[in-house]
């Protein structure tokens, strides 16, 4: 189901200062991602079976197995974005992965900003904003 509040006004992706993208949505509210959170939430089939496997939520980094030392991990960084037709985006990133497609819905959805941080922790409270 599409929204007209999942539709953006503008999209700035900031390939060479590498700080991620920058969404202002058609209702005024804007949202930040960084490439690390992009990655660690890549949508494809392959990252959210591993995701669900793992217990990992959208835009959280991999975990060591119990017992296991965290190996080093080059930071995530997007070499390439490009739009899929009017409904999305994807990246080619640094460590070769290029699957996943980023829908504005998706997007919208798991915005990382507190605010929405805070209404997925009380849908009743986000959901009776929505109906104003």
């Amino acid at each position: 189901m599409h929204s007209a509040v999942s539709d953006p006004r503008s999209v700035e992706v900031n390939l060479t200062a590498g700080s991620g993208m920058e969404i202002l949505w058609k209702d005024g509210h804007g949202s930040h991602y960084s490439f690390p959170w992009l990655r660690d939430a890549c949508p494809c089939a392959l990252c959210d079976e591993e995701r669900t496997n793992s217990g990992r939520k959208f835009g959280q980094p991999p975990q060591p197995p119990p017992g296991g030392l965290p190996m080093f991990r080059t930071p995530p960084r997007a070499l390439e974005a490009k739009p899929v037709g009017r409904y999305a985006i994807s990246f080619v990133w640094n460590d070769g992965h290029q699957h996943g497609i980023y829908s504005w819905e998706f997007l919208r959805k798991h915005c990382p900003c507190s605010q929405c941080a805070n209404a997925a922790q009380s849908p009743a409270v986000h959901q009776s904003q929505e109906s104003i």
